[in-house]
């Protein structure tokens, strides 16, 4: 049950839902518990007549949420991701208090998930909008990415640092979470490289439409397969030229344009449809390349011929180096580390784990999601946490015991985001 409120009238303790959606507002997620009144001025700003909330699920003051509650209303909204609260007494014992910080690890993990993997749906969402858009309403198909990559860029350009997480089972089209993949990751890169705000702007918009030349094609002309006629093959590679020229009717910006243009093309010039080398390719089509590049690595069209995320990137600098800029591969291995997330491991003790997120800063010690035979579910470690711990090798799916495969469920389809890398550790929440 939700209730409105007008914008003067909120409270820190409120829990709100923003139904302009996810693009129409500077905060991670529509739906949330306000936290400062920083966030209050920002809604204020937002220029809404009211808000609804919900006063289940706020922290006030039983009566003062019944005082202020005015109409009343039916409301499907997701759990709310809550900071893990733990109790621990100077007489506890020092295993329970570790089974007690492995616990609100593992729920502070959790939360954390729910919140990239909703902000990821809503993101393709919104680009299926978009692509609806694109036939029949070129211009307002423009708007909507160029507003969909402000919302990235928002909530992205802040003054922390981010990892890179892998998702669950991407819900929803191939075409979208291939697009929203390629734009998360540029964008990350683009970051992590300095480049001018502005030029990201059109990075971002060239990215989530870098593919919209194959919504033309037939179904099976959408994705690259080894078994392609050579009619078949020219015909994919025409997915490109029909990008440019819907690009034009949009009057797509001229950097978003060259990315479209340039997303097949590669650095030693082997790449189409001009087959032009670095040189003659825009920094933000180098970036795109490369990832577009990797991401069909990792989710090919046959899901048995995906490569797990660690063995795409050590093939693309092992085999294909020269296929990209040097300085954007060695900035792509910083931010994404040996092991990306979605990769399997075995860790020097022997344990099974999967790689569930990456800080550039600290690219050797990634997020892992340990098998431990002892569990019947799978624990969240912070390798940067445990100086005795690493990671001894990379895996394959089919080389994981039956139990740790169904715990840790390797993914068919690897789907990435964002999130702030600073949490607070279980000492400092105490």
């Amino acid at each position: 049950m939700t209730s409105t409120v007008e914008p003067q009238d909120l409270r820190v303790g409120m829990f709100i839902h923003l139904d302009g959606g996810w693009m129409s507002h500077p905060f991670p997620l529509s739906s949330f518990k306000i936290s400062s009144a920083e966030q209050i001025d920002t809604i204020r700003s937002l220029g809404l007549r009211k808000v609804r909330w919900s006063p289940e699920r706020s922290d006030l003051p039983t009566e003062a949420a019944a005082a202020e509650a005015t109409s009343v209303a039916d409301a499907a909204t997701a759990p709310a991701a809550v900071e893990p609260i733990v109790m621990i007494t100077a007489a506890e014992d020092p295993a329970a208090r570790a089974r007690r910080q492995a616990e609100a690890r593992a729920e502070a993990e959790a939360a954390a998930l729910r919140v990239c993997e909703r902000q990821y749906q809503e993101a393709c969402r919104e680009l299926r909008r978009v692509n609806d858009a694109l036939a029949g309403e070129p211009e307002r198909a423009r708007d909507g990415a160029q507003a969909l990559t402000r919302a990235l860029l928002d909530k992205m350009l802040i003054d922390a640092e981010l990892c890179v997480r892998v998702l669950g089972e991407p819900n929803g089209d191939r075409h979208s979470a291939h697009a929203i993949n390629v734009t998360v990751v540029s964008l990350l890169l683009a970051r992590a490289l300095k480049m001018p705000e502005p030029e990201m702007a059109d990075l971002g918009a060239g990215s989530l439409l870098h593919d919209m030349g194959k919504l033309s094609l037939p179904d099976r002309m959408r994705l690259p397969h080894d078994d392609f006629t050579s009619a078949e093959a020219s015909l994919y590679r025409d997915h490109v030229g029909h990008g440019i020229s819907q690009g034009r009717r949009m009057s797509l910006a001229p950097g978003a344009l060259l990315i479209v243009a340039q997303h097949h093309e590669l650095a030693d010039g082997t790449g189409f449809p001009k087959g032009v080398t670095s040189e003659r390719m825009s920094v933000g089509a180098r970036i795109v390349s490369l990832v577009n590049y990797y991401d069909n690595l990792c989710n090919a069209a046959t899901p048995s011929k995906s490569l797990t995320p660690h063995e795409a990137l050590s093939r693309m600098f092992a085999q294909s180096r020269n296929k990209f800029d040097a300085t954007i591969l060695n900035g792509f291995i910083h931010m994404m580390g040996i092991y990306p997330p979605g990769s399997l491991v075995q860790l020097s003790d022997d344990r099974y784990a999967m790689v569930t997120s990456v800080n550039s800063a600290r690219p050797l010690k990634p997020q892992v999601r340990v098998h431990d035979p002892a569990r019947s579910h799978g624990q969240h470690l912070n390798l940067e946490d445990c100086p005795d711990l690493g990671i001894r090798r990379s895996l394959r799916p089919t080389q994981l015991p039956a139990r740790a495969a169904e715990v840790l469920a390797p993914r068919q389809r690897v789907a990435y985001f964002f999130d702030v890398s600073a949490t607070p550790t279980v000492e400092e929440q105490l």
